[in-house]
Protein backbone atom coordinates (compact mmCIF):
# COMPACT_ATOMS: atom_id res chain seq x y z
CA UNK A 1 0.00 0.00 0.00
CA UNK A 2 2.90 2.60 0.15
CA UNK A 3 5.03 1.19 -2.71
CA UNK A 4 5.93 4.12 -5.04
CA UNK A 5 5.92 3.05 -8.78
CA UNK A 6 7.84 5.17 -11.91
CA UNK A 7 4.84 6.42 -14.07
CA UNK A 8 5.38 7.42 -17.89
CA UNK A 9 2.15 9.17 -19.69
CA UNK A 10 1.14 7.32 -22.87
CA UNK A 11 -1.98 7.61 -24.14
CA UNK A 12 -2.72 5.07 -26.35
CA UNK A 13 -2.98 5.43 -30.36
CA UNK A 14 -7.03 4.28 -30.13
CA UNK A 15 -7.68 7.10 -28.11
CA UNK A 16 -6.26 9.47 -30.32
CA UNK A 17 -7.73 8.56 -33.13
CA UNK A 18 -11.28 8.50 -31.17
CA UNK A 19 -10.35 12.30 -30.25
CA UNK A 20 -9.46 13.36 -33.67
CA UNK A 21 -13.24 11.08 -35.34
CA UNK A 22 -15.57 13.15 -32.55
CA UNK A 23 -13.69 16.41 -34.00
CA UNK A 24 -14.01 15.55 -36.76
CA UNK A 25 -17.39 14.96 -36.57
CA UNK A 26 -18.89 17.66 -34.14
CA UNK A 27 -22.23 19.31 -34.15
CA UNK A 28 -21.77 22.69 -34.03
CA UNK A 29 -24.53 25.32 -32.06
CA UNK A 30 -25.83 28.01 -33.63
CA UNK A 31 -24.47 31.96 -32.48
CA UNK A 32 -26.19 34.82 -32.31
CA UNK A 33 -24.76 37.69 -34.52
CA UNK A 34 -22.61 40.35 -33.21
CA UNK A 35 -22.61 39.25 -29.63
CA UNK A 36 -18.52 38.35 -29.05
CA UNK A 37 -18.42 37.09 -25.26
CA UNK A 38 -21.28 37.76 -23.79
CA UNK A 39 -23.26 34.87 -24.21
CA UNK A 40 -19.83 32.92 -23.96
CA UNK A 41 -16.69 31.99 -25.65
CA UNK A 42 -17.51 32.49 -29.52
CA UNK A 43 -18.12 29.95 -31.96
CA UNK A 44 -15.09 31.38 -33.92
CA UNK A 45 -12.89 30.86 -31.61
CA UNK A 46 -13.51 27.13 -30.85
CA UNK A 47 -13.77 26.36 -34.35
CA UNK A 48 -10.24 27.16 -34.65
CA UNK A 49 -8.74 25.72 -31.59
CA UNK A 50 -11.01 22.36 -32.28
CA UNK A 51 -9.35 22.36 -36.08
CA UNK A 52 -6.11 22.74 -34.51
CA UNK A 53 -6.81 19.92 -32.34
CA UNK A 54 -7.58 17.94 -34.34
CA UNK A 55 -4.83 18.69 -37.44
CA UNK A 56 -1.43 20.25 -36.11
CA UNK A 57 -1.66 19.82 -32.64
CA UNK A 58 1.28 17.21 -31.81
CA UNK A 59 -0.09 15.53 -28.27
CA UNK A 60 3.03 13.18 -28.14
CA UNK A 61 5.36 16.33 -28.48
CA UNK A 62 3.31 17.61 -24.67
CA UNK A 63 3.63 13.72 -23.39
CA UNK A 64 7.38 13.83 -24.09
CA UNK A 65 7.66 17.06 -22.22
CA UNK A 66 6.22 15.56 -19.23
CA UNK A 67 7.94 12.14 -19.03
CA UNK A 68 11.06 14.82 -19.44
CA UNK A 69 10.76 14.58 -15.40
CA UNK A 70 10.29 12.06 -13.19
CA UNK A 71 6.89 11.11 -12.50
CA UNK A 72 5.38 8.59 -9.89
CA UNK A 73 1.70 7.50 -8.61
CA UNK A 74 1.14 5.86 -5.11
CA UNK A 75 -2.09 4.74 -3.34
CA UNK A 76 -3.13 7.12 -0.45
CA UNK A 77 -6.09 6.64 1.50
CA UNK A 78 -7.90 4.24 -1.26
CA UNK A 79 -6.91 6.95 -4.06
CA UNK A 80 -4.22 7.03 -6.54
CA UNK A 81 -1.73 9.72 -6.59
CA UNK A 82 0.20 10.42 -9.59
CA UNK A 83 2.87 13.31 -8.97
CA UNK A 84 6.05 14.93 -10.55
CA UNK A 85 9.44 14.46 -8.14
CA UNK A 86 11.96 16.58 -9.19
CA UNK A 87 14.65 16.60 -6.48
CA UNK A 88 17.66 19.12 -6.14
CA UNK A 89 21.05 18.93 -6.83
CA UNK A 90 21.32 20.88 -3.34
CA UNK A 91 21.72 18.89 -0.34
CA UNK A 92 20.01 21.90 1.64
CA UNK A 93 17.23 22.65 -0.12
CA UNK A 94 13.45 22.35 0.55
CA UNK A 95 11.35 19.94 -0.51
CA UNK A 96 8.12 22.22 -1.98
CA UNK A 97 4.92 20.67 -3.07
CA UNK A 98 3.72 23.12 -5.95
CA UNK A 99 -0.16 22.54 -5.74
CA UNK A 100 -2.48 23.16 -9.23
CA UNK A 101 -6.53 24.20 -9.70
CA UNK A 102 -9.01 23.72 -12.18
CA UNK A 103 -8.69 23.71 -14.72
CA UNK A 104 -5.53 23.19 -14.71
CA UNK A 105 -2.85 20.71 -14.34
CA UNK A 106 0.47 19.94 -13.46
CA UNK A 107 1.35 20.61 -17.00
CA UNK A 108 1.31 24.47 -15.74
CA UNK A 109 4.36 24.36 -13.40
CA UNK A 110 6.83 22.72 -15.96
CA UNK A 111 8.10 26.39 -16.95
CA UNK A 112 8.63 26.61 -12.57
CA UNK A 113 10.98 23.46 -12.66
CA UNK A 114 14.09 25.10 -14.01
CA UNK A 115 14.25 28.18 -11.37
CA UNK A 116 13.15 26.50 -8.44
CA UNK A 117 15.58 22.86 -8.34
CA UNK A 118 17.97 25.39 -7.15
CA UNK A 119 16.37 25.99 -4.19
CA UNK A 120 13.88 23.52 -3.74
CA UNK A 121 12.86 19.37 -3.82
CA UNK A 122 9.99 19.56 -5.75
CA UNK A 123 6.57 17.33 -5.82
CA UNK A 124 4.16 18.60 -8.15
CA UNK A 125 1.09 16.66 -7.34
CA UNK A 126 -1.94 15.84 -9.55
CA UNK A 127 -5.26 16.30 -7.30
CA UNK A 128 -6.86 13.36 -6.80
CA UNK A 129 -10.07 13.70 -9.08
CA UNK A 130 -8.07 15.40 -11.74
CA UNK A 131 -5.76 14.35 -14.45
CA UNK A 132 -3.12 11.21 -14.30
CA UNK A 133 -4.50 10.72 -10.73
CA UNK A 134 -7.49 9.64 -11.91
CA UNK A 135 -11.21 10.03 -11.02
CA UNK A 136 -11.77 9.74 -6.83
CA UNK A 137 -14.14 6.62 -6.18
CA UNK A 138 -16.04 7.91 -2.59
CA UNK A 139 -17.63 10.91 -1.47
CA UNK A 140 -15.37 12.78 0.83
CA UNK A 141 -12.48 14.44 -1.11
CA UNK A 142 -12.16 18.07 -0.40
CA UNK A 143 -9.59 19.99 0.18
CA UNK A 144 -8.77 18.71 3.83
CA UNK A 145 -8.92 15.57 2.71
CA UNK A 146 -6.54 16.31 -0.01
CA UNK A 147 -4.64 17.76 2.38
CA UNK A 148 -3.68 14.80 4.88
CA UNK A 149 -2.87 12.57 1.50
CA UNK A 150 -0.28 14.76 0.32
CA UNK A 151 1.38 15.01 3.77
CA UNK A 152 1.40 11.38 3.98
CA UNK A 153 3.06 11.30 0.34
CA UNK A 154 5.89 13.73 1.75
CA UNK A 155 6.38 11.24 4.78
CA UNK A 156 6.70 8.43 1.84
CA UNK A 157 8.91 10.54 0.17
CA UNK A 158 10.78 10.97 3.28
CA UNK A 159 10.48 14.53 3.86
CA UNK A 160 9.44 16.10 7.06
CA UNK A 161 9.62 19.63 7.03
CA UNK A 162 8.43 21.08 3.83
CA UNK A 163 6.95 24.23 2.46
CA UNK A 164 3.47 24.36 -0.54
CA UNK A 165 2.45 26.37 -3.12
CA UNK A 166 -0.54 26.84 -4.63
CA UNK A 167 -3.38 28.27 -6.86
CA UNK A 168 -6.86 28.70 -7.72
CA UNK A 169 -8.06 25.08 -5.50
CA UNK A 170 -4.35 24.56 -5.25
CA UNK A 171 -3.92 27.96 -2.60
CA UNK A 172 -6.60 26.09 -0.69
CA UNK A 173 -5.33 22.65 -0.47
CA UNK A 174 -1.56 24.27 0.28
CA UNK A 175 -3.57 26.11 2.96
CA UNK A 176 -5.08 23.19 4.49
CA UNK A 177 -1.52 21.08 4.83
CA UNK A 178 -0.59 24.15 6.57
CA UNK A 179 -3.44 23.35 8.54
CA UNK A 180 -3.35 19.63 9.31
CA UNK A 181 0.62 19.48 9.49
CA UNK A 182 1.39 23.33 11.28
CA UNK A 183 4.52 20.99 13.04
CA UNK A 184 5.80 20.05 9.72
CA UNK A 185 5.17 23.53 7.07
CA UNK A 186 7.34 25.29 7.65
CA UNK A 187 5.25 28.29 5.11
CA UNK A 188 2.55 28.28 1.97
CA UNK A 189 2.87 31.15 -0.53
CA UNK A 190 -0.25 31.57 -2.93
CA UNK A 191 -1.05 33.51 -6.06
CA UNK A 192 -4.89 33.38 -5.17
CA UNK A 193 -6.71 34.22 -1.69
CA UNK A 194 -10.36 35.33 -1.59
CA UNK A 195 -10.36 37.41 1.21
CA UNK A 196 -14.23 37.91 1.39
CA UNK A 197 -15.24 40.85 4.28
CA UNK A 198 -16.83 43.81 5.28
CA UNK A 199 -15.58 47.25 3.41
CA UNK A 200 -16.38 49.25 6.55
CA UNK A 201 -13.19 50.89 7.47
CA UNK A 202 -11.56 50.37 3.61
CA UNK A 203 -10.76 53.27 1.47
CA UNK A 204 -9.20 53.19 -2.11
CA UNK A 205 -7.47 50.39 -3.49
CA UNK A 206 -8.81 47.90 -1.21
CA UNK A 207 -12.40 48.71 -0.74
CA UNK A 208 -12.80 48.91 -4.30
CA UNK A 209 -11.10 45.00 -4.67
CA UNK A 210 -13.16 43.94 -1.75
CA UNK A 211 -16.44 45.30 -3.60
CA UNK A 212 -15.79 43.48 -6.53
CA UNK A 213 -15.03 40.65 -4.16
CA UNK A 214 -18.68 41.44 -3.00
CA UNK A 215 -19.88 41.53 -6.61
CA UNK A 216 -18.16 38.06 -7.62
CA UNK A 217 -19.99 36.00 -4.81
CA UNK A 218 -23.27 38.04 -5.29
CA UNK A 219 -23.61 36.59 -8.92
CA UNK A 220 -21.74 33.06 -8.51
CA UNK A 221 -20.43 32.41 -12.04
CA UNK A 222 -22.93 29.50 -14.30
CA UNK A 223 -19.93 27.23 -14.14
CA UNK A 224 -19.31 27.28 -10.62
CA UNK A 225 -22.63 26.71 -9.65
CA UNK A 226 -22.96 23.85 -11.90
CA UNK A 227 -19.69 22.15 -10.91
CA UNK A 228 -20.43 22.88 -7.14
CA UNK A 229 -24.42 21.74 -7.54
CA UNK A 230 -24.73 19.07 -10.43
CA UNK A 231 -21.00 18.14 -11.44
CA UNK A 232 -22.19 14.78 -12.45
CA UNK A 233 -24.82 16.25 -14.91
CA UNK A 234 -22.24 18.13 -16.64
CA UNK A 235 -19.88 15.09 -16.85
CA UNK A 236 -21.93 13.69 -19.49
CA UNK A 237 -21.49 16.24 -21.48
CA UNK A 238 -17.62 16.87 -20.88
CA UNK A 239 -16.50 13.25 -21.02
CA UNK A 240 -18.45 12.79 -24.17
CA UNK A 241 -17.87 15.60 -26.26
CA UNK A 242 -14.46 16.89 -26.67
CA UNK A 243 -16.15 20.58 -27.83
CA UNK A 244 -18.04 20.46 -25.07
CA UNK A 245 -14.34 19.86 -22.75
CA UNK A 246 -12.77 22.35 -25.61
CA UNK A 247 -14.98 25.35 -24.65
CA UNK A 248 -15.96 24.68 -20.94
CA UNK A 249 -11.88 25.06 -20.34
CA UNK A 250 -10.59 27.57 -22.90
CA UNK A 251 -13.21 30.02 -22.23
CA UNK A 252 -11.32 30.27 -18.64
CA UNK A 253 -8.25 30.50 -20.21
CA UNK A 254 -9.43 33.86 -22.37
CA UNK A 255 -11.20 35.03 -19.17
CA UNK A 256 -9.00 34.74 -16.49
CA UNK A 257 -5.64 35.51 -17.78
CA UNK A 258 -4.21 38.78 -18.55
CA UNK A 259 -4.70 39.98 -22.27
CA UNK A 260 -1.28 40.69 -22.59
CA UNK A 261 -0.35 37.09 -21.53
CA UNK A 262 1.12 34.64 -24.35
CA UNK A 263 -0.12 31.04 -23.43
CA UNK A 264 -0.13 29.09 -26.36
CA UNK A 265 -2.58 27.33 -27.77
CA UNK A 266 -1.38 24.44 -27.68
CA UNK A 267 -0.40 24.63 -23.79
CA UNK A 268 -4.06 25.27 -23.95
CA UNK A 269 -5.20 22.30 -25.93
CA UNK A 270 -2.38 20.13 -23.94
CA UNK A 271 -3.98 21.48 -20.69
CA UNK A 272 -7.82 19.82 -22.20
CA UNK A 273 -6.21 16.98 -23.32
CA UNK A 274 -5.15 15.74 -19.92
CA UNK A 275 -8.68 16.38 -18.67
CA UNK A 276 -9.97 14.45 -22.11
CA UNK A 277 -7.52 11.47 -22.05
CA UNK A 278 -7.95 10.94 -18.43
CA UNK A 279 -11.92 11.25 -18.16
CA UNK A 280 -11.58 13.60 -14.95
CA UNK A 281 -14.29 16.25 -16.11
CA UNK A 282 -16.75 15.12 -13.95
CA UNK A 283 -14.57 14.12 -10.85
CA UNK A 284 -12.73 17.51 -11.21
CA UNK A 285 -15.81 19.10 -10.76
CA UNK A 286 -16.76 17.32 -8.09
CA UNK A 287 -14.09 19.08 -5.71
CA UNK A 288 -15.97 22.27 -5.94
CA UNK A 289 -19.37 19.93 -4.14
CA UNK A 290 -16.95 18.20 -1.65
CA UNK A 291 -14.74 21.39 -0.51
CA UNK A 292 -16.72 23.35 2.64
CA UNK A 293 -14.66 26.75 3.75
CA UNK A 294 -11.26 25.10 4.55
CA UNK A 295 -8.81 24.34 7.27
CA UNK A 296 -7.69 27.18 9.00
CA UNK A 297 -4.24 27.80 8.21
CA UNK A 298 -1.93 29.07 11.26
CA UNK A 299 1.52 28.93 9.39
CA UNK A 300 3.39 31.84 8.08
CA UNK A 301 1.55 32.56 4.54
CA UNK A 302 2.77 34.53 1.49
CA UNK A 303 0.63 36.00 -0.89
CA UNK A 304 1.16 36.58 -4.72
CA UNK A 305 -1.49 39.45 -6.13
CA UNK A 306 -1.73 39.39 -10.07
CA UNK A 307 -3.19 41.92 -11.47
CA UNK A 308 -5.48 40.51 -14.23
CA UNK A 309 -6.72 38.02 -11.70
CA UNK A 310 -10.56 36.65 -11.20
CA UNK A 311 -10.64 38.73 -7.75
CA UNK A 312 -7.47 40.40 -5.90
CA UNK A 313 -6.31 39.46 -2.24
CA UNK A 314 -6.75 42.46 0.37
CA UNK A 315 -4.29 42.63 2.97
CA UNK A 316 -6.20 44.27 5.87
CA UNK A 317 -8.89 41.00 5.39
CA UNK A 318 -6.20 38.83 4.77
CA UNK A 319 -4.37 39.68 8.09
CA UNK A 320 -7.29 38.85 9.90
CA UNK A 321 -7.38 35.53 8.85
CA UNK A 322 -3.43 34.91 8.45
CA UNK A 323 -0.23 35.27 9.75
CA UNK A 324 0.77 37.34 6.60
CA UNK A 325 4.70 37.64 6.39
CA UNK A 326 5.29 38.74 2.35
CA UNK A 327 3.23 40.59 0.41
CA UNK A 328 3.77 41.47 -3.77
CA UNK A 329 1.93 42.90 -6.01
CA UNK A 330 3.23 41.69 -9.26
CA UNK A 331 2.80 44.02 -12.12
CA UNK A 332 1.63 41.75 -14.56
CA UNK A 333 -0.29 38.09 -15.10
CA UNK A 334 -3.71 36.79 -14.41
CA UNK A 335 -5.03 33.68 -12.95
CA UNK A 336 -2.50 31.21 -14.50
CA UNK A 337 0.66 32.64 -13.23
CA UNK A 338 2.29 29.83 -13.47
CA UNK A 339 2.17 29.43 -17.42
CA UNK A 340 1.63 33.22 -17.42
CA UNK A 341 4.71 34.69 -15.67
CA UNK A 342 6.82 31.96 -14.78
CA UNK A 343 9.67 33.78 -14.03
CA UNK A 344 8.24 36.41 -11.44
CA UNK A 345 6.34 33.74 -9.69
CA UNK A 346 9.11 31.41 -9.40
CA UNK A 347 11.13 34.56 -7.72
CA UNK A 348 8.49 35.08 -5.20
CA UNK A 349 8.64 32.00 -4.12
CA UNK A 350 12.02 31.88 -3.18
CA UNK A 351 11.44 35.09 -1.67
CA UNK A 352 9.44 34.38 0.46
CA UNK A 353 11.10 31.39 1.99
CA UNK A 354 13.81 32.94 2.12
CA UNK A 355 12.17 35.28 4.69
CA UNK A 356 11.33 32.36 6.92
CA UNK A 357 14.97 31.33 7.08
CA UNK A 358 14.41 28.10 4.98
CA UNK A 359 15.74 28.59 2.22
CA UNK A 360 19.46 29.94 2.76
CA UNK A 361 20.43 31.43 -0.71
CA UNK A 362 18.44 31.59 -4.34
CA UNK A 363 19.88 32.12 -7.84
CA UNK A 364 16.19 33.62 -8.77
Amino acid sequence: MNDIEPYRVHVPQADLDDLADRLGRARWPDELPGVGWDYGIPLERVRELAERWRTTYDWRVHEAALNAYPQFVTEIDGQRIHFLHVPSANPSALPLVLVHGWPGSVLEFLDLIEPLTDDFHLVIPSIPGFGFSGPTHEKGWGLERIARAFAELMSRLGYERFGAHGGDWGSGVARALGGVAPDRVVGVHVNYLPTPGPVDGLSGQDRERAERIAAFAANRPGYQVLQATRPQTIAYALTDSPIGQLAWIAEKFTEWADPASSISDDVLLSDVSIYWFTRTAGSSARLAKESGRGTPCPVPLGVAVLPHDIVQSVRPLAERSFDIRHWTELPRGGHFAALEVPQDLAADIAAFFQLQGAVTSSST
